[in-house]
């Protein structure tokens, strides 16, 4: 939904657009055998290749292509048979070759879209420009020494797929759905892990400002956004300071800026280049990439069930709201945990328990799902008890605690304890007419006219049946009795 920000000289309107580089998970580079693990020992993953030795000469590696490939078919995108990888020429430190193997005029994923979900729950269609492969730089290190900068070039050469959105987006509020969209289908895909703080899946923001309707104004592009809640603050600082130089009669110099993620302020860091600042031309080395309808075919067919498909047969087939779809979905491991524990049960009883209880539960021990000391099929028996009337919704929870604790079955704790539901009517009149019959001043007080004391005679019931009274048979005894 379009944020409009009000300015003393009325309203002005967002325009976003989004840079995301995903490495794609691969063991070797893009055009070397190098490895890729994160964290090893600096340049300790280099090949003469990745350090522009001279006389080296690339070697396009087939699994890269069919990950990038795979990517796009997940982002509803064409796949362009015939692509062409260029040099884009620049000097930085840390790029060896002083140019960059890119693709610029023929990627090899042309135009697609992604479906985003909003917390109101409404969905929008954001754009995909295209999506290309890339090599990686290298990575300059400035505080291992007081006067020297070192260069780490164990991310040279890594193979990036850099996915170009449409300037669709219109808030950060937008920007964060997208991201956290774009990553979940990358993970689904496992073509990318979109682990930002390891630096696997960054962003740069494009953003500008216009009246709403009027023509798109200057943009400007920050950088060094590693994280979601970075790029939303990010944008609120720049259409901040847009809005400041544009409400006083300023003009917006189109630039690319730093985002400093210890000031939460953006910086200059030079004048925006342009496509032929660069001086793109096809790699020598490098023939055009053709690709055959069958390899396509073949990797579609490997395409899992994605996120939006799966969150409209949770809504469909479970009848889950879109929010819980959304946050069920959200990763594949969690998805398939509930439709484990929602297999012949309550969809929604499951659904509440693996949202409310387990994620509630693992949130606050700072455990992940993949720690949980309950695994779906015990839940799922929880559930079975539940349903079937053998213990309350009450005491599931206290069974669920000492599962979570202990890791035992939930069937077992409830024999152990002696914590069946007493279903047997008789036993619950006689408990029942106790109540009453000590407590006459509340029976003419209900009688009366207080409806609110029915709450109280509910409450004696329970406890003098050490909460194992199936509630609905004390609500209808309590009916009969007290009317």
């Amino acid at each position: 939904m379009a944020e409009l920000i009000k300015g003393e000289t009325g309203a002005w309107e967002m325009v976003i657009g989004l840079e995301v580089h995903a490495q794609v998970i691969a063991n070797s580079k893009l055009f070397s055998g190098a490895a890729t693990s994160f964290g090893a020992e600096p340049n300790s993953q280099v090949s003469l290749v990745d350090a522009a030795m001279p006389g080296m000469l690339p070697v396009l590696n087939e699994y890269c292509v069919e990950q990038a490939v795979k990517t796009g078919l997940g982002i509803n995108a064409a796949i362009n048979k015939v692509s062409v990888f260029e040099r884009k020429n620049y000097f930085y430190p840390d790029l060896p070759q002083g140019y960059q193997i890119s693709q610029f005029q023929h990627p090899i994923v042309g135009m697609g879209f992604i479906e985003i979900d909003m917390p109101d729950g409404t969905s929008r269609t954001i754009g995909i420009t295209r999506l290309h492969l890339e090599q990686d730089a290298g990575k300059s290190m400035h505080d291992q020494h007081p006067t020297k900068s070192y260069v780490d070039l164990n991310r040279s050469g890594s193979a990036l797929m850099e996915i170009v959105s449409e300037p669709d987006l219109r808030s950060g509020e937008e920007v964060v759905a997208y991201l956290n969209k774009l990553r979940m289908i990358l993970r689904y895909l496992g073509t990318c892990d979109g682990n930002m703080e390891e630096g696997s899946m960054r962003c740069d923001v494009n953003l500008s400002l216009r009246r709403p309707g009027a023509p798109f104004g200057t943009r400007t592009e920050v950088k060094n956004v590693n994280s979601v809640k970075a790029a939303q603050m990010a944008i609120e600082y720049e259409a901040a300071r847009q809005l400041e130089i544009l409400e006083s009669g300023g003009t917006i110099k189109q630039e690319t800026r730093l985002w400093d993620p210890a000031k939460l302020e953006t910086r200059s860091l030079r004048s925006k280049e342009d496509a032929h600042d660069y001086r793109y031309f096809p790699d020598p080395d490098l023939l055009p990439l053709k690709l055959t309808d069958e390899m396509i075919e073949r990797i579609r067919a490997t395409l899992p069930e994605l996120p939006d498909q799966k969150k409209h047969r949770f809504t469909n087939e479970y009848g889950l709201t879109i929010y819980d779809a959304g946050v069920l979905i959200s990763d594949a491991g969690r998805a398939a945990y509930f439709e484990t524990v929602a297999k012949g049960r309550d969809p929604k009883l499951a659904a509440n328990w693996v949202l409310n209880e387990l994620l509630g539960r693992l949130n606050k021990d700072g455990k992940s799902l993949d720690e949980s000391p309950v695994t779906a099929a015990q839940l799922s028996g929880l559930i079975a008890l539940i349903s079937d009337n053998t213990i309350s919704g009450k005491i599931a929870k206290d069974v669920f605690a000492e599962m979570f604790a202990t890791g035992k079955e939930a069937s077992a704790i409830v024999e152990e304890k002696g914590l069946k539901q007493v279903t047997d009517t008789g036993a619950i009149e006689k408990i029942v007419d106790d109540v009453i019959a000590a407590n006459p001043d509340n029976v003419a007080a209900y009688k009366g006219g207080k409806d609110k004391l029915f709450g109280f005679f509910v409450g004696q019931v329970m406890k003098n049946s050490g909460g194992k009274a199936n509630p609905d048979i004390v609500n209808e005894l309590l009916k009969k009795k007290l009317s």
